[in-house]
């Protein structure tokens, strides 16, 4: 990867694409929006509808709407898409949970078609392509609208959410203007739903977890505190300088080593650990290994030499699954890239990034890294073909734009504020829910993260969430037999919908 910013980017964003986000009323361009007035009424569009989730039958409103974000004056700026699903009875205390996937620059499809909507896309559970279409549209039972509301939340430029009038969209972008968007959604739909006093979750997928500190950040670090009962981190990224490929970083080859370990031991290229045959054993000797040997090792730079380096060599080689003659070429310090080219080279194919478990086929077999990542392209046909059908045909919802999947973001503002500017160069957010927890006593957070994810490696979340001025006796672990999207393999859907649930009711 080019950069750490870069690699940060592509992480989360699962692929890049033209600014397509500024529609216009006709669907123009973003000259012919500024020229356009801005819509007197957002669009909102409210059906009624049942299904059984969890068990428990649920009759349910489904609104899919703008929700428009305006200045002091009064003026709208920018229209965030959202969907929400609230049970019927009007329960002011019932539970609300507020999600969103990452990117940035990802809109909420992929968690609300996936995992937690009432309705799902059904795709292979074992890692093949999800060929073409018609995708099978199902009912979700393992929704978690029998213990919560839902909102899916579309940040400006992913989706239909949109700037609007004269408003430059990168007003939105970056780490902080997103937030501070979200937090403004978040507020107004809080009052006009008479939810001020309801359990609240926040929670989000990949670059969503950053999101969501980010966003606990502005809710609960300012006086006029929104406060959450509960953050659901899925595919967790927080401290980006840990993971930074940068020349002379070594942390993000440490964090790597348990992940190449257990894909390794997947694709059947090394061993099981000695206290068990599953990736959670190799998992924890491999995490051992990085800590105690591994990086010792390789701070000492070019001193590693002789028996020693052999030594790490050999181990390295155990848990990665690929040659010593390899790893000295390339002095001990794998890139992911490299790795998913490299490990089943012999076999002529290369494993996924998001999810390992799935393999593909390059052009040829004798680049150093693939020409894609079949973990996406095996699954992006049918999620943006089944939301689109879903939302414009059930919800009817169907503006005249594009609905923006992925890709809709560009030049986005990684600073982060305080610290005398040396937020400016470590970007980290892991701080924020650090002081959540310290201030919010009723707060908890569940880190859910699945084996074979290299976009955001289950060791780098428990790394970012393990240092100093974090409360750690709040968080809770779970893990995945699937990658960064663990839900596609519907036995981990159940399990994930099933942990939730869990971490809700012990509130």
């Amino acid at each position: 990867m080019r950069s750490w910013i870069g690699s940060a980017a592509i992480a989360l964003c699962l692929a890049s694409a033209p600014l397509l986000a500024q529609d216009a009323a006709k669907g123009g361009s973003k000259d012919s929006e500024k020229a356009a007035p801005v819509r007197a009424e957002p669009m909102v569009s409210v059906t009624r509808h049942s299904g059984t989730f969890g068990g428990q039958r649920i009759a349910y409103t489904a609104t899919a709407s703008d929700t428009f974000l305006k200045d002091d004056k009064g003026n709208p700026r920018a229209r965030i898409f959202s969907v929400s699903y609230v049970k019927d009875g009007a329960d002011a205390n019932r539970p609300v949970t507020f999600l969103f996937n990452g990117g940035p620059g990802s809109g909420s499809l992929w968690l609300h078609m996936g995992a937690f909507g009432p309705k799902r896309v059904a795709i292979p559970n074992d890692g093949r392509d999800d060929g073409a279409p018609p995708y099978r549209i199902v009912e979700n039972p393992d929704s978690l609208l029998d213990v919560t509301d839902i909102v899916f939340i579309d940040p400006v430029g992913t989706a239909f959410s949109t700037a609007l009038g004269d408003t430059d969209p990168k007003e939105f972008w970056g780490v902080t203007k997103d937030a501070k968007s979200i937090a403004q959604f978040i507020r107004t739909w809080l009052s006009e739903n008479n939810r001020w006093n309801a359990p609240k979750y926040l929670g989000g997928e990949s670059y969503g977890t950053t999101r969501t500190a980010a966003v606990v950040n502005e809710l609960e670090g300012t006086y006029n505190d929104v406060a959450f009962n509960g953050l659901l981190l899925i595919s967790t990224i927080l401290d980006f300088g840990a993971q930074a490929e940068v020349p002379g970083n070594e942390m993000p080859y440490v964090l790597m080593v348990p992940s190449m370990a257990v894909t390794a031991l997947y694709h059947g290229k090394t061993t099981p650990a000695a206290s068990g045959a599953g990736p959670a054993a190799l998992a924890a000797e491999a995490k051992v290994f990085a800590t105690n040997e591994y990086l010792p090792a390789l701070m000492k730079g070019t001193a590693l030499v002789g028996e020693e380096r052999a030594a790490i060599r050999a181990k390295l080689s155990r848990y990665t699954g690929l040659t010593e003659q390899y790893l000295e070429s390339a002095d001990l310090r794998v890139t992911p890239s490299r790795f998913y080219k490299e490990l089943l080279r012999d076999r002529g194919l290369v494993v996924g990034r998001l999810d390992a478990r799935y393999t593909g086929k390059d052009f040829d077999n004798a680049g150093e890294t693939p020409d894609n990542d079949p973990s996406f392209y095996g699954i992006d046909g049918s999620y943006t073909a089944a939301f689109n059908a879903y939302v414009r045909q059930e919800l009817k919802f169907s503006p005249e734009r594009q609905y923006v999947t992925i890709g809709g973001i560009r030049d986005w503002d990684w600073d982060l504020p305080g610290n005398g500017g040396e937020a400016r160069y470590y970007k980290n957010v892991a701080p924020y829910i650090g002081r959540a927890l310290r201030e919010n006593s009723g707060l908890r957070v569940l880190v859910a993260q699945g084996w074979y994810d290299f976009a955001t490696p289950f060791f780098g979340a428990e790394y970012s969430l393990t240092r100093t001025g974090i409360p750690t006796d709040r968080i809770e672990y779970t893990s995945y037999d699937a990658g960064h999207m663990m839900y596609v393999n519907e036995t981990d859907l159940t399990k994930l919908s099933r942990d939730i649930r869990d971490f809700m009711r012990r509130r």
